[in-house]
């Protein structure tokens, strides 16, 4: 299955009009089955199917290791369909996750701010980690671009990527969705359990609080994205300790919560 898809268009100008084609961003279901049963179904780029259900399910907290998984495979070759078994060991500990029927990264109808993040504390930890560079952040922010070549393409695909300690790409993903890329990304370290490696976050979105909530899971203290946080996003991050930052106008960074993480 292809990741984008070339479309006849009509190029109008107030001169002209042509005839050419575009590359477009394919965007198809993935249903996602957990203990047999249909949990949900994402609209998403295709590719990194397995990673994409791995993180999606660290940060839904239906797992919190791999070791938790009993299988996780595509449904008979089929791969827009993903289907997860649990140990029956984590299965026990999990059954209201599993019985739930929206998500701790979806705003349900009606739930104020305090609600949501008073919910969202009791599914993550608070996470702490070492100062980065200022100048390392910076220049990762700058090298995102380099790493989006479905972007180039389609100039319609987010990316989230999971940097190490001296500036270097871990894991990078893209997605027609902000979050689908996020959970790709942390699910192609997490099932190589090199998530530990990972110092910060960077994102060619803006900072939602499901964005910080999926950084929380993965035990990630720093974000660092081209566009700003919402207001809610700065909230949650301030009480689970995670430093949100992004890019200035003109020159440097905007820092909202935890600024001392950040180095000069």
């Amino acid at each position: 299955m292809k990741n984008h898809q070339v479309h006849s268009i009509r190029h109008m100008t107030s001169g002209e009009a042509r005839e050419s084609t575009q590359a477009l961003l394919a965007e198809e279901p993935l249903s996602i089955r957990v203990q047999g049963k249909p949990y949900t179904v994402v609209m998403r780029t295709p590719g990194d199917e397995i990673a994409h259900v791995a993180g999606f399910c660290l940060g839904e907290g239906i797992v919190d290791a791999v070791e938790d998984f009993g299988t996780l495979a595509f449904c008979e070759a089929d791969v827009n369909v993903v289907t997860v078994t649990l140990t029956p060991e984590r299965s026990e500990k999990v059954p209201e996750i599993l019985d739930r029927r929206g998500f701790i990264s979806q705003t349900s109808c009606g739930i104020c701010g305090k609600e949501l993040i008073d919910d969202l504390r009791q599914a993550t930890c608070t996470v702490d980690a070492s100062p980065v560079a200022f100048a390392t952040v910076a220049q990762a922010l700058d090298a995102l671009s380099a790493h989006q070549p479905l972007r180039k393409i389609t100039r319609a695909s987010h990316a989230a990527a999971l940097v190490g300690e001296q500036g270097h790409f871990l894991a990078v993903a893209e997605d027609a969705g902000r979050h689908n890329a996020l959970d790709k990304a942390v699910g192609l370290l997490f099932l190589e359990k090199n998530l530990d490696q990972a110092r910060f976050l960077v994102l060619s979105s803006r900072i939602s609080y499901e964005m910080v909530q999926k950084a929380a899971r993965a035990g990630v203290a720093i974000i660092a994205a081209v566009s700003r946080p919402t207001a809610l996003a700065v909230e949650l991050a301030q009480g689970l300790n995670i430093t949100l930052c992004s890019l200035a106008r003109g020159e440097g960074l905007f820092v909202y919560t935890h600024p001392d993480r950040i180095q000069r």
